[in-house]
């Protein structure tokens, strides 16, 4: 009898067998592998979609198509759709916009589900606490949607409810990107990117979004810090603390127009340049003078309100600065908006963005070559898509990695960019002498309280 036909070496057999089973079983039952399948499979049935429509003839149909897989993927894709939505000239512009209906507008939950969110986290049914709840969302987004209501005081709120089961989703998605990053360090140039820092931003935001107690306690601060200064004018919604849970935030409602409404503005007579300079003032004063800032002022977060104030929503993200990054961050602010390229660069090597052993006077040059054009007063000359692959270039040549705080900071200024090119064309907010003016007052101030 060979050991292969023994009775011990069978049984070993058999138990291998079965390990292997349970291995594969065990490996397929994870919600990570199923989300990677999951993954691949719409991005299958995306990119044959995609060649199907270029069949029939409809050569622009790729970016509803993407963005329908990433609603499809769910909370987590809708956020990266969002980053999408937000890089213009990193990526196509009919990319961009498209995705643009990932701020506000992503495809809701049932209201039931809406109603047993309630019912749990506020351990009353909705009907003890309100007196009416509107069944259709105000706005439907990656983390939550959002839903008009009225409290049994008759006060007008609105009731933010998170997706259902989202955390364990987002939890699978996050060991998905993790990976992903890995794999994108290992291309050529690629660890410049910083993927991994990109994907360890995005999973320290989206955690603290999963948690609404820390949004309410942001906007609490924003209203302090208004109230410090005096700032009547620009608000974000105070929210009820007694019906604000880890799933549920209750705050007041804003009427009025998002801040890139053009239409609705000018029917309003609203003037979007000075609200436009206000709100930049109160954000930069927030940043400045008390390291905290809102980290995603997007245009469904901004609104020119009704009486005439600008209220900030959504407080998911904030970026907060210890005392020397605070001054890092301004110096290259004030270096940027002076056209001071040589200190921008001595400020960036100052913050890690480059090697000691940089050579500063090449890099002045390769900087001023790539942001001449923002600064510059034909602001219907500045095309992002040219740009922002210019910025990259330079980011190569000289071995640049920004810090993940800074990145933060450089996206809402595009975002602003945007919203003076829609509302105030002639305004140049890397430039305006009132900004600049303005920040330079902040800056003075910030310097004066820390000696």
């Amino acid at each position: 009898m060979t050991l292969a036909s023994s009775p011990l070496a069978r049984g070993s057999l058999a138990v291998w067998i079965a390990v292997g089973v349970i291995g594969v079983a065990a490996l397929a039952a994870s919600r990570t592998t199923r989300r990677v399948l999951a993954t691949v499979w719409a991005g299958i049935k995306a990119g044959t979609a995609m060649l199907w429509a270029r069949v029939c003839g409809r050569r622009d149909a790729g970016p509803e198509i993407l963005r329908h897989a990433f609603e499809d993927l769910g909370p987590t894709y809708v956020k990266l759709g969002q980053l999408v939505a937000s890089s213009q000239g990193l990526f196509p512009e009919a990319y961009c916009a498209e995705f643009r209906r990932c701020l506000d507008r992503v495809r809701p939950f049932p209201y039931a589900d809406v109603a047993r969110t309630l019912r749990a986290e506020l351990g009353r049914d909705p009907d003890e606490v309100f007196s009416w709840i509107d069944p259709e969302p105000l706005a439907s987004a990656s983390i939550a949607q959002v839903h008009a209501a009225r409290l049994l005081d008759g006060q007008e709120v609105v009731i933010k409810v998170q997706r259902p089961k989202i955390g364990a989703i987002i939890e699978a998605d996050l060991r998905v990107l993790h990976l992903a990053a890995r794999g994108m360090n290992m291309l050529p140039h690629g660890e410049l990117a910083n993927p991994s820092g990109i994907v360890e931003d995005f999973e320290a935001n989206i955690r603290e979004e999963l948690d609404f107690r820390l949004e309410a306690a942001n906007m609490t601060e924003f209203n302090r810090i208004m109230a410090e200064h005096g700032q009547t004018q620009v608000v974000a919604p105070r929210a009820v603390s007694e019906l604000t849970t880890p799933r549920v935030l209750v705050m007041e409602r804003f009427f009025g127009h998002r801040v890139d409404d053009v239409e609705q503005l000018r029917a309003s007579n609203t003037d979007g340049e000075e609200k436009l300079l206000l709100g930049m003032r109160a954000w930069f004063q927030c940043m400045i003078l008390h390291g905290f800032f809102h980290g995603d002022v997007h245009a469904g977060n901004l609104m020119a309100l009704s009486d005439g104030r600008i209220g900030f929503l959504d407080f998911g993200i904030v970026g907060r600065f210890a005392r020397e990054r605070r001054e890092q961050v301004t110096d290259y602010l004030m270096a940027f908006a002076s056209g001071d390229f040589r200190k921008l660069a001595e400020v960036m090597t100052a913050m890690g963005a480059v090697g000691e052993k940089v050579d500063l006077d090449a890099l002045s040059e390769d900087l001023a070559t790539a942001y001449e054009p923002i600064l510059s007063s034909d602001l219907g000359a500045i095309k992002y898509a040219d740009l922002i692959p210019a910025i990259l270039r330079t980011s190569v040549c000289h071995g640049m990695r920004m810090p993940r705080d800074f990145v933060l900071v450089t996206k809402q200024m595009l975002y602003f960019d945007r919203y003076a090119k829609l509302l105030a064309p002639n305004l140049n907010v890397f430039r305006d002498p009132r900004i600049v003016s303005a920040l330079a007052m902040d800056v003075m101030q910030a310097r004066m309280q820390g000696t």
